[in-house]
């Protein structure tokens, strides 16, 4: 059979990926990713915590476990983007980064090489079409996880096996129960895959520090406030303003003179739009489409369980236009837009947001 690697994270879903690929004859070598900060109690703590669960499921199926240490990758890769953008006053997707850069990216070229296929416990699929693979949905569209494979190649996704693919969230937590895996009542990570119990803010302000400026009502050009900084927030942001009277959103963001705008959100300060710009977009395996435009397609502008219909028109300079069926909320300059054929079966691709 085939050498496996599989990547590991203390969570339910790859110790059940590992499961099955034991249930199929597999004995895969296991490996846990370390890219948290080491001078931090709060994630030293998590990775303790991360390894232990990994461990024991390594034990629990007589599979080897090694720790690869890519924390400085990580902060030289992601770190460094997540930062830039955050500077340039963009909403970047670390997770994204990270499958590409990292996951799938260093330690293919320190270890994954090694090896025919690399498994892991994301949410997505592999469709043989036409004689090429493709990125495909996985069964459970709440846990669906291809929005965050968006950036990667076709080289990459080729050498990837998705045991939880056509599986439910309630399935798989149900065979986590039945094989008695040690996390299988674990709860499932939220935030940012390096932060742990770091807040997200507390960690920008290490780097870019606090710099006040006015909170402004979009509509009436009236000072109603003041932030610490224009990169604590992002285009369509509601929660953590500190304005009475809400609900608040943030609307725009002018980056030179250090000004908030937000809005009531009733329509009139554009809050809602039907159509957004993506530019450099990546294709995974290759353009389903064929150069057509415009042509129907399915869509994220960020990861939740539903996908939204819209059509895809071609510009000039590799700048597309996207036009929602449905008004969309909070489309932030930076955000990765990720599209999919128009039945949502196919991941294609992905592009940035842009102005």
């Amino acid at each position: 059979m085939e050498n496996i690697a599989a990547l590991i994270s203390g969570g339910v879903d790859s110790s059940v990926a590992v499961h099955l690929l034991c249930e199929q004859g597999y004995r895969p070598d296991l490996f846990y990713i370390r890219i948290g900060m080491e001078d931090e109690k709060e994630l030293t703590c998590t990775a303790e915590e991360d390894i232990e669960l990994c461990t024991a499921t390594a034990r629990r199926y007589g599979l080897r476990l090694e720790t690869i240490d890519l924390q400085r990758e990580y902060w030289d890769q992601v770190v460094s983007y997540t930062i830039d953008r955050v500077r340039r006053g963009l909403t970047p997707n670390p997770d994204v980064m990270c499958n590409k850069l990292i996951k799938f990216g260093c330690f293919e070229q320190q270890v994954g090489h090694l090896y025919a296929k690399t498994a892991t416990g994301h949410y997505a699929d592999i469709l043989d079409m036409d004689g090429q693979k493709w990125l495909a949905t996985a069964a459970d569209p709440v846990k669906d996880q291809t929005d965050f494979l968006a950036q990667i190649d076709s080289l990459q996704m080729t050498k990837l096996i998705f045991p939880l693919g056509r599986l439910r969230k309630h399935e798989v937590r149900d065979i986590a129960r039945r094989a008695h895996l040690p996390n299988a009542l674990r709860r499932d990570s939220q935030g940012i895959c390096f932060l742990g119990k770091i807040n997200y803010n507390d960690f920008i302000r290490r780097f870019l520090g606090e710099r006040p400026g006015p909170v402004v009502e979009w509509e009436t050009g009236r000072q109603i406030g003041t932030h610490r900084g224009y990169w604590f927030h992002t285009i369509g942001q509601r929660r953590g303003l500190g304005l009475g009277g809400g609900p608040w959103f943030v609307v725009r963001k002018d980056i030179r003179e250090n000004i908030l705008y937000v809005s009531h959100g009733d329509g009139t300060a554009g809050i809602c739009s039907t159509e957004f710009h993506i530019s450099g977009f990546h294709f995974i395996t290759g353009d389903p489409w064929q150069g057509h435009s415009p042509v129907e397609v399915s869509f994220k502008i960020r990861h939740t369980d539903a996908f939204t219909r819209g059509t895809l028109v071609r510009g000039v300079d590799n700048t597309w236009q996207v036009i929602s069926r449905l008004p969309l909320q909070g489309i932030a300059p930076g955000q990765f837009a990720v599209l999919y054929d128009e039945q949502a079966r196919i991941c294609v691709g992905s592009g940035e947001i842009c102005l």
